[in-house]
Protein backbone atom coordinates (compact mmCIF):
# COMPACT_ATOMS: atom_id res chain seq x y z
CA UNK A 1 0.00 0.00 0.00
CA UNK A 2 2.81 2.36 0.10
CA UNK A 3 1.81 2.60 -3.61
CA UNK A 4 -1.62 4.73 -2.27
CA UNK A 5 0.21 8.02 -0.58
CA UNK A 6 -0.56 9.47 2.98
CA UNK A 7 -1.49 13.03 3.65
CA UNK A 8 -2.04 15.15 6.69
CA UNK A 9 -5.23 17.43 7.47
CA UNK A 10 -4.26 19.31 10.52
CA UNK A 11 -6.46 21.35 12.31
CA UNK A 12 -4.39 23.06 14.38
CA UNK A 13 -6.20 21.69 17.88
CA UNK A 14 -5.86 23.58 21.03
CA UNK A 15 -5.59 20.90 23.91
CA UNK A 16 -7.30 21.22 27.13
CA UNK A 17 -4.89 23.45 29.31
CA UNK A 18 -2.97 24.45 26.90
CA UNK A 19 -2.92 28.09 24.72
CA UNK A 20 -3.07 28.66 20.98
CA UNK A 21 0.72 29.36 20.71
CA UNK A 22 1.45 26.06 22.03
CA UNK A 23 -0.81 24.74 19.52
CA UNK A 24 0.91 26.46 16.24
CA UNK A 25 4.19 25.56 17.80
CA UNK A 26 3.44 21.91 17.94
CA UNK A 27 1.62 22.11 14.27
CA UNK A 28 5.24 23.40 12.71
CA UNK A 29 6.77 20.61 14.59
CA UNK A 30 4.38 17.49 13.36
CA UNK A 31 4.81 19.19 10.10
CA UNK A 32 8.27 18.92 10.10
CA UNK A 33 8.06 15.28 11.45
CA UNK A 34 5.11 13.84 9.06
CA UNK A 35 7.99 15.59 5.93
CA UNK A 36 10.44 13.07 7.58
CA UNK A 37 8.13 10.12 7.95
CA UNK A 38 7.28 10.65 4.44
CA UNK A 39 3.69 11.99 4.34
CA UNK A 40 3.21 13.70 0.81
CA UNK A 41 1.19 16.51 1.92
CA UNK A 42 -0.31 18.74 4.62
CA UNK A 43 -3.05 19.98 4.80
CA UNK A 44 -4.39 23.16 6.90
CA UNK A 45 -8.32 23.12 8.04
CA UNK A 46 -10.48 26.44 8.64
CA UNK A 47 -12.74 27.31 11.57
CA UNK A 48 -13.73 30.22 13.05
CA UNK A 49 -15.22 30.80 16.30
CA UNK A 50 -13.84 27.38 18.11
CA UNK A 51 -12.17 27.47 22.03
CA UNK A 52 -10.54 24.48 20.66
CA UNK A 53 -9.32 24.98 17.33
CA UNK A 54 -6.70 27.55 16.14
CA UNK A 55 -6.44 27.24 12.14
CA UNK A 56 -8.59 29.91 11.55
CA UNK A 57 -6.49 31.00 8.30
CA UNK A 58 -5.01 28.22 6.42
CA UNK A 59 -3.17 30.66 4.43
CA UNK A 60 -1.45 32.53 7.29
CA UNK A 61 -0.34 28.84 8.45
CA UNK A 62 0.85 27.28 5.92
CA UNK A 63 3.01 30.59 5.21
CA UNK A 64 4.86 29.92 8.48
CA UNK A 65 4.80 26.55 8.09
CA UNK A 66 6.60 26.62 4.90
CA UNK A 67 9.37 28.09 6.08
CA UNK A 68 9.80 25.38 8.33
CA UNK A 69 9.54 22.69 6.05
CA UNK A 70 11.26 22.04 2.46
CA UNK A 71 9.76 19.31 0.78
CA UNK A 72 6.47 18.19 1.88
CA UNK A 73 3.40 20.13 -0.37
CA UNK A 74 1.73 21.99 2.08
CA UNK A 75 -2.07 23.75 1.03
CA UNK A 76 -5.51 24.58 2.67
CA UNK A 77 -8.26 21.77 3.39
CA UNK A 78 -10.00 23.98 2.56
CA UNK A 79 -9.95 27.91 1.96
CA UNK A 80 -14.02 28.45 2.71
CA UNK A 81 -15.09 30.23 -0.44
CA UNK A 82 -18.80 31.54 1.03
CA UNK A 83 -16.70 34.59 2.95
CA UNK A 84 -13.78 35.09 0.71
CA UNK A 85 -13.37 36.40 -2.82
CA UNK A 86 -11.78 35.22 -5.80
CA UNK A 87 -8.59 37.68 -5.68
CA UNK A 88 -8.15 37.39 -1.97
CA UNK A 89 -8.02 33.69 -2.49
CA UNK A 90 -5.46 33.80 -5.70
CA UNK A 91 -3.54 36.78 -3.91
CA UNK A 92 -3.00 35.39 -0.62
CA UNK A 93 -1.94 31.92 -2.35
CA UNK A 94 0.43 33.65 -4.99
CA UNK A 95 1.98 35.55 -2.39
CA UNK A 96 3.15 32.20 -0.66
CA UNK A 97 3.72 30.55 -3.84
CA UNK A 98 6.34 33.67 -4.88
CA UNK A 99 8.66 32.35 -2.32
CA UNK A 100 7.87 28.47 -1.71
CA UNK A 101 6.94 27.89 -5.98
CA UNK A 102 5.82 24.51 -6.57
CA UNK A 103 4.95 23.40 -3.15
CA UNK A 104 0.76 24.87 -2.86
CA UNK A 105 -2.44 23.08 -2.42
CA UNK A 106 -5.41 25.54 -3.04
CA UNK A 107 -7.77 23.37 -1.37
CA UNK A 108 -11.43 25.49 -1.98
CA UNK A 109 -14.47 24.41 0.00
CA UNK A 110 -18.09 25.48 0.21
CA UNK A 111 -19.07 27.42 3.45
CA UNK A 112 -22.79 28.35 4.52
CA UNK A 113 -24.80 25.55 4.33
CA UNK A 114 -26.38 23.43 2.00
CA UNK A 115 -26.02 24.13 -1.64
CA UNK A 116 -29.56 25.05 -3.95
CA UNK A 117 -30.90 20.89 -5.15
CA UNK A 118 -28.30 19.46 -2.61
CA UNK A 119 -30.81 16.43 -0.99
CA UNK A 120 -31.11 16.30 2.66
CA UNK A 121 -32.45 12.53 2.60
CA UNK A 122 -30.55 9.55 2.37
CA UNK A 123 -27.26 9.46 0.38
CA UNK A 124 -27.71 8.57 -2.90
CA UNK A 125 -25.30 5.75 -4.85
CA UNK A 126 -24.99 2.93 -6.89
CA UNK A 127 -22.92 1.07 -4.48
CA UNK A 128 -25.00 -1.28 -2.58
CA UNK A 129 -25.08 -0.34 1.03
CA UNK A 130 -26.41 -3.38 3.38
CA UNK A 131 -26.65 -2.70 7.23
CA UNK A 132 -24.84 0.21 7.15
CA UNK A 133 -21.64 -1.59 5.42
CA UNK A 134 -20.31 -1.54 2.22
CA UNK A 135 -19.81 -4.22 -0.09
CA UNK A 136 -16.52 -4.77 1.29
CA UNK A 137 -17.36 -4.07 4.63
CA UNK A 138 -16.63 -0.07 5.26
CA UNK A 139 -19.08 0.70 7.97
CA UNK A 140 -21.29 3.55 6.25
CA UNK A 141 -23.41 4.76 9.16
CA UNK A 142 -26.98 6.81 8.21
CA UNK A 143 -26.66 10.23 7.23
CA UNK A 144 -26.61 13.14 10.15
CA UNK A 145 -28.49 15.95 9.29
CA UNK A 146 -26.77 19.58 10.03
CA UNK A 147 -29.63 21.43 9.32
CA UNK A 148 -29.86 22.16 13.38
CA UNK A 149 -26.34 23.65 13.13
CA UNK A 150 -26.96 25.48 10.60
CA UNK A 151 -29.55 27.56 11.71
CA UNK A 152 -27.78 27.46 15.06
CA UNK A 153 -27.40 31.19 16.79
CA UNK A 154 -23.39 30.32 16.81
CA UNK A 155 -23.27 29.55 13.44
CA UNK A 156 -25.91 32.64 12.28
CA UNK A 157 -23.42 35.12 14.11
CA UNK A 158 -20.25 33.52 12.71
CA UNK A 159 -21.71 34.41 8.87
CA UNK A 160 -22.18 37.40 10.07
CA UNK A 161 -18.89 38.53 11.24
CA UNK A 162 -17.32 36.73 8.39
CA UNK A 163 -18.74 38.80 5.70
CA UNK A 164 -19.41 42.38 5.25
CA UNK A 165 -22.75 43.88 6.10
CA UNK A 166 -25.00 43.31 2.97
CA UNK A 167 -23.18 41.00 1.25
CA UNK A 168 -24.20 37.59 0.17
CA UNK A 169 -22.01 34.84 -1.15
CA UNK A 170 -20.98 34.29 -5.06
CA UNK A 171 -22.39 31.47 -7.06
CA UNK A 172 -19.50 28.36 -5.73
CA UNK A 173 -18.93 27.62 -9.14
CA UNK A 174 -18.31 30.73 -10.68
CA UNK A 175 -16.00 31.47 -7.72
CA UNK A 176 -14.11 29.03 -8.72
CA UNK A 177 -14.30 29.24 -12.58
CA UNK A 178 -12.95 33.06 -11.60
CA UNK A 179 -10.22 31.77 -9.27
CA UNK A 180 -9.14 29.14 -12.28
CA UNK A 181 -9.06 32.27 -14.35
CA UNK A 182 -6.73 34.54 -12.31
CA UNK A 183 -4.47 31.79 -11.87
CA UNK A 184 -4.64 31.19 -15.80
CA UNK A 185 -4.63 35.20 -16.40
CA UNK A 186 -7.20 35.38 -18.56
CA UNK A 187 -10.28 36.82 -16.58
CA UNK A 188 -12.20 39.14 -17.97
CA UNK A 189 -15.32 41.04 -16.79
CA UNK A 190 -18.59 41.00 -18.65
CA UNK A 191 -18.06 44.24 -20.44
CA UNK A 192 -14.44 42.93 -21.05
CA UNK A 193 -12.29 44.87 -18.86
CA UNK A 194 -8.92 42.46 -17.99
CA UNK A 195 -7.72 41.43 -14.29
CA UNK A 196 -4.54 40.37 -13.31
CA UNK A 197 -3.43 39.39 -9.77
CA UNK A 198 0.06 40.19 -9.03
CA UNK A 199 1.38 37.59 -7.27
CA UNK A 200 -1.41 35.46 -8.08
CA UNK A 201 -1.26 35.07 -12.25
CA UNK A 202 0.60 31.90 -12.80
CA UNK A 203 1.25 30.78 -9.32
CA UNK A 204 2.46 26.83 -9.72
CA UNK A 205 -0.68 25.40 -7.22
CA UNK A 206 -2.49 22.88 -7.39
CA UNK A 207 -6.10 23.33 -7.20
CA UNK A 208 -8.75 21.24 -5.42
CA UNK A 209 -11.90 21.00 -4.93
CA UNK A 210 -13.14 19.58 -1.22
CA UNK A 211 -16.73 18.29 -1.16
CA UNK A 212 -18.81 16.04 1.40
CA UNK A 213 -21.68 14.97 -0.99
CA UNK A 214 -22.42 14.19 -5.06
CA UNK A 215 -23.21 17.66 -5.29
CA UNK A 216 -22.51 20.86 -6.27
CA UNK A 217 -18.54 20.46 -4.72
CA UNK A 218 -18.02 17.07 -7.23
CA UNK A 219 -20.00 18.44 -9.79
CA UNK A 220 -17.55 21.64 -9.90
CA UNK A 221 -14.50 20.00 -9.33
CA UNK A 222 -15.85 17.63 -12.14
CA UNK A 223 -16.39 19.33 -14.84
CA UNK A 224 -13.43 21.78 -14.61
CA UNK A 225 -11.01 18.47 -14.23
CA UNK A 226 -10.11 19.44 -10.98
CA UNK A 227 -8.39 16.76 -8.04
CA UNK A 228 -11.23 16.19 -5.63
CA UNK A 229 -10.66 15.23 -2.03
CA UNK A 230 -14.58 13.25 -0.69
CA UNK A 231 -14.59 13.69 3.07
CA UNK A 232 -15.21 10.43 5.12
CA UNK A 233 -13.94 11.71 8.88
CA UNK A 234 -16.77 14.17 8.68
CA UNK A 235 -19.10 12.89 6.49
CA UNK A 236 -18.66 9.17 6.44
CA UNK A 237 -22.30 8.46 5.50
CA UNK A 238 -21.70 10.39 2.18
CA UNK A 239 -18.25 9.55 1.24
CA UNK A 240 -19.40 7.13 -1.91
CA UNK A 241 -21.76 9.48 -3.53
CA UNK A 242 -19.33 12.27 -3.49
CA UNK A 243 -16.41 9.81 -5.07
CA UNK A 244 -19.08 8.72 -7.50
CA UNK A 245 -20.56 11.81 -8.31
CA UNK A 246 -17.09 13.56 -9.17
CA UNK A 247 -15.96 10.81 -11.35
CA UNK A 248 -19.75 10.83 -13.43
CA UNK A 249 -19.06 14.71 -13.95
CA UNK A 250 -15.25 14.56 -14.68
CA UNK A 251 -13.94 16.22 -18.17
CA UNK A 252 -10.08 16.01 -19.02
CA UNK A 253 -8.78 18.96 -18.72
CA UNK A 254 -5.30 20.40 -18.56
CA UNK A 255 -5.00 19.57 -14.88
CA UNK A 256 -6.05 16.13 -15.32
CA UNK A 257 -6.24 13.70 -17.94
CA UNK A 258 -8.68 11.19 -15.44
CA UNK A 259 -10.32 11.71 -12.06
CA UNK A 260 -8.21 11.88 -9.25
CA UNK A 261 -9.73 11.17 -5.64
CA UNK A 262 -8.04 11.79 -2.05
CA UNK A 263 -10.26 10.12 0.71
CA UNK A 264 -10.23 11.32 4.96
CA UNK A 265 -9.77 9.48 7.52
CA UNK A 266 -9.78 10.16 11.98
CA UNK A 267 -7.23 8.15 12.39
CA UNK A 268 -5.28 7.43 16.03
CA UNK A 269 -2.53 5.05 16.49
CA UNK A 270 -0.90 3.47 18.85
CA UNK A 271 1.60 0.30 19.84
CA UNK A 272 -1.25 -1.74 20.67
CA UNK A 273 -5.23 -1.21 20.70
CA UNK A 274 -5.69 -0.71 24.27
CA UNK A 275 -3.46 2.51 24.29
CA UNK A 276 -5.09 4.18 20.77
CA UNK A 277 -8.57 3.85 22.69
CA UNK A 278 -7.42 5.49 26.04
CA UNK A 279 -6.04 8.14 23.83
CA UNK A 280 -8.98 8.58 21.46
CA UNK A 281 -11.28 8.52 24.58
CA UNK A 282 -11.69 12.59 24.49
CA UNK A 283 -12.94 12.43 20.96
CA UNK A 284 -16.20 11.87 21.25
CA UNK A 285 -16.94 14.47 23.61
CA UNK A 286 -15.25 16.68 21.28
CA UNK A 287 -17.22 15.95 18.18
CA UNK A 288 -20.35 16.23 20.91
CA UNK A 289 -19.16 20.11 21.41
CA UNK A 290 -19.42 20.69 17.81
CA UNK A 291 -22.41 19.15 16.83
CA UNK A 292 -24.34 20.99 20.08
CA UNK A 293 -23.17 24.22 18.25
CA UNK A 294 -21.27 24.78 20.79
CA UNK A 295 -17.92 25.13 18.95
CA UNK A 296 -15.31 22.71 18.93
CA UNK A 297 -14.37 22.89 22.87
CA UNK A 298 -10.28 22.01 24.24
CA UNK A 299 -9.55 18.61 23.22
CA UNK A 300 -10.16 16.99 26.49
CA UNK A 301 -7.83 14.68 28.75
CA UNK A 302 -8.90 11.25 28.63
CA UNK A 303 -10.39 11.60 32.63
CA UNK A 304 -12.02 14.90 31.27
CA UNK A 305 -13.92 12.59 28.53
CA UNK A 306 -14.45 10.11 30.79
CA UNK A 307 -16.23 12.15 33.72
CA UNK A 308 -18.98 13.62 30.94
CA UNK A 309 -22.46 12.29 32.20
CA UNK A 310 -23.49 10.76 28.36
CA UNK A 311 -27.00 10.77 27.72
CA UNK A 312 -28.50 8.59 25.06
CA UNK A 313 -28.99 11.69 22.74
CA UNK A 314 -25.09 12.49 23.41
CA UNK A 315 -24.81 8.87 22.25
CA UNK A 316 -26.71 9.42 19.04
CA UNK A 317 -25.47 12.61 18.28
CA UNK A 318 -21.59 11.46 17.29
CA UNK A 319 -22.39 7.76 16.61
CA UNK A 320 -21.50 8.36 13.06
CA UNK A 321 -18.08 10.08 13.77
CA UNK A 322 -17.45 7.77 16.58
CA UNK A 323 -17.72 4.54 15.05
CA UNK A 324 -15.24 5.57 11.57
CA UNK A 325 -13.06 6.66 13.40
CA UNK A 326 -10.23 4.06 13.17
CA UNK A 327 -8.74 3.70 16.29
CA UNK A 328 -5.72 0.88 17.20
CA UNK A 329 -2.38 -0.76 16.92
CA UNK A 330 -0.53 0.33 13.69
CA UNK A 331 -1.87 -2.78 11.74
CA UNK A 332 -5.27 -2.72 13.12
CA UNK A 333 -5.64 1.20 11.73
CA UNK A 334 -3.69 -0.20 8.44
CA UNK A 335 -6.34 -2.78 7.82
CA UNK A 336 -8.84 -0.06 7.83
CA UNK A 337 -7.01 1.98 5.52
CA UNK A 338 -7.03 -0.64 2.85
CA UNK A 339 -10.80 -0.79 3.47
CA UNK A 340 -11.09 2.56 3.03
CA UNK A 341 -8.89 3.03 -0.12
CA UNK A 342 -10.53 0.04 -1.71
CA UNK A 343 -14.79 1.12 -1.25
CA UNK A 344 -13.78 4.42 -2.47
CA UNK A 345 -10.98 3.64 -5.05
CA UNK A 346 -9.40 6.64 -3.48
CA UNK A 347 -5.74 7.73 -5.43
CA UNK A 348 -4.45 9.13 -1.53
CA UNK A 349 -5.70 9.08 1.81
CA UNK A 350 -5.55 11.97 3.97
CA UNK A 351 -5.44 11.63 7.59
CA UNK A 352 -5.72 13.47 10.67
CA UNK A 353 -5.43 12.92 13.95
CA UNK A 354 -5.73 14.23 17.32
CA UNK A 355 -4.95 13.51 20.71
CA UNK A 356 -4.05 15.47 23.82
CA UNK A 357 -0.79 15.06 24.08
CA UNK A 358 1.68 16.35 21.12
CA UNK A 359 3.99 13.83 21.54
CA UNK A 360 1.02 10.66 20.75
CA UNK A 361 -0.25 12.46 18.23
CA UNK A 362 3.67 12.70 16.64
CA UNK A 363 3.82 8.67 17.56
CA UNK A 364 0.42 8.07 15.68
CA UNK A 365 1.71 9.40 12.74
CA UNK A 366 5.22 7.57 12.56
CA UNK A 367 3.17 4.04 13.68
CA UNK A 368 1.20 4.48 10.74
CA UNK A 369 4.30 5.66 8.25
CA UNK A 370 6.16 2.91 9.55
CA UNK A 371 2.99 0.14 8.55
CA UNK A 372 1.88 1.75 5.54
CA UNK A 373 5.74 1.57 4.04
CA UNK A 374 6.11 -2.30 5.24
CA UNK A 375 2.87 -3.28 2.58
Amino acid sequence: MSGIPLGVLDLVPISSGSTAAEALRNTIDLAQQTERFGYTRYWFAEHHLNAGVAGASPAVVLALTASATSTIRIGSGAVQLGHRTALSTVEEFGLIDALHPGRLDLGLGRSGGRPPGQPAGPPTTTTPVVDGRAPNGLKIPPRFSHEHLIGSPRFLLQQQLLRQPGAGPQDYGEQVDDILALLRGDHRSADGIEAHAVPGEGADVQVWILGSSGGQSADVAGRNGLRFAANYHVSPATVLEAAEGYRAAFQPSDHLDKPYVSVSADVVVAEDDATARELATGYGLWVRSIRTAEGAIPFPTPQQARAHAWTQADRALVADRVDTQFVGSPGRVADQLEQLHEATGADELIITTITHDHADRVRSYQLLAEEWQRR
